[in-house]
C-alpha cells in the first residue's frame, strides 16, 4: 500500500456529513485501490453561506486546515434551481482563489443529492424498506424532490431523511448506475 493523501471536503447537509466520507472511500477504492486516502469529517455550512461571495472562500480555509501538502478539497452541494454546468466553474475558481495550492473540486447534484440515489434506484431494491421491485426514474434529474419521490416508494409511515437514510444509501448504490445522472458522471 503507497502512502496516500488526506480528502478534507465541505458540504452542505446533515446527511452529507456522513454520507459524503462514504462516497469518497467507495470512488478511491474503484480508481485508487492501492492509496490510503485519509477522509476527514466534513465541514458542514448552509448551501447559502458557500454560495455566497467571500463566504465560499473562508470554509474552503477552515476546511483544509491541517490537511498538509498531500491534501485535497471536494465540495459537494445541491445543484438546486442553479444550474451546476455555470455554477459549478464559479465555485472551484472561488476555491482555487483561496486555496491555489492544492487540488479541488466542486461537484453540484443536479437539483439533490439524492438525484443519484434515483439513477441507481435498482441497486436499493429492498434497503430500509423500499420495494424489492423498485424502478428507476427515467430522468432523475429532472425530479425536484428526490427525497419525497423516496418516500413516496417506502411503507406508510415511514419517510426518507437524510440524517437517517443518506449514508446507508451511498454505501449501497451502484456507482455505475448513478452516472445515469450526469452531475454524478
Amino acid at each position: 500500500m503507497t502512502t496516500g493523501l488526506r480528502v478534507a471536503s465541505n458540504v452542505e447537509g446533515h446527511g452529507e456529513v456522513k454520507a459524503v466520507p462514504i462516497l469518497i472511500r467507495r470512488i478511491a477504492q474503484n480508481h485508487f485501490p492501492h492509496t490510503h486516502i485519509d477522509i476527514l469529517r466534513p465541514f458542514r455550512a448552509a448551501r447559502t453561506l458557500l454560495t455566497k461571495p467571500g463566504q465560499l472562500e473562508s470554509y474552503v480555509e477552515l476546511a483544509t486546515r491541517g490537511i498538509g501538502p498531500k491534501g485535497s478539497l471536494l465540495i459537494i452541494l445541491d445543484g438546486d434551481e442553479d444550474c451546476p454546468a455555470e455554477l459549478g466553474p464559479e465555485l472551484l475558481e472561488r476555491a482555487r482563489s483561496a486555496r491555489s495550492d492544492l487540488p479541488l473540486g466542486v461537484v453540484l447534484a443536479k437539483c439533490e443529492f439524492e438525484a443519484w440515489f434515483l439513477a441507481a434506484a435498482e441497486s436499493l431494491r429492498g434497503l430500509r424498506g423500499l420495494p424489492a421491485d423498485l424502478p428507476a426514474p427515467a430522468d432523475s434529474e429532472k425530479i425536484r424532490g428526490a427525497k419525497e419521490w423516496l418516500s413516496r416508494r417506502l411503507p406508510p409511515g415511514r419517510v426518507y431523511t437524510a440524517t437517517a437514510d443518506q449514508a446507508a444509501f451511498t454505501a449501497m448504490f451502484d456507482l455505475e448506475l448513478a452516472k445515469r445522472a450526469s452531475s454524478f458522471e
